[in-house]
């Protein structure tokens, strides 16, 4: 009986290890959003996590929401400089998230800041 469920439980442990390393290293998509950031902050009441939007049109009617892991400390430290300005993300997106991580499946490796070309002087 005890051996039984030892083998229950190790059962179940590896096919979480596995979901998770699943979604950890196999991107459904990865490319590239431009947009004015719009929003980013840090939110959560027991587990905090990095959240943001871009707003890809004129009108604000495309927002792109996204998060960003929390080693990602130069993504970060980018994004709240750049707030209010015309930025280029380059993300991955993944087949889930979880609660940890963050609120969208859309996470930002990379920011570049651009012209806006909208408002080009």
């Amino acid at each position: 009986m005890k051996k039984t469920l030892i083998y229950i439980l190790g059962g179940i442990f590896i096919l979480w290890l596995l979901y998770y390393a699943f979604i950890y290293f196999v991107p459904y998509s990865e490319g590239t959003r431009s947009g004015e950031l719009i929003k980013f902050s840090h939110k959560g009441v027991i587990v905090k996590t990095w959240e943001g939007e871009i707003s890809q049109g004129i009108s604000g009617a495309q927002i792109f929401q996204f998060s960003v892991l929390d080693r990602n400390d130069d993504v970060i430290q980018q994004l709240q400089e750049y707030e209010g300005n015309y930025v280029k993300l380059t993300y991955v997106e993944r087949f889930s998230t979880f609660f940890f991580w963050g609120d969208t499946k859309y996470f930002i490796t990379e920011v570049e800041k651009s012209e806006s070309p909208h408002f080009r002087k």
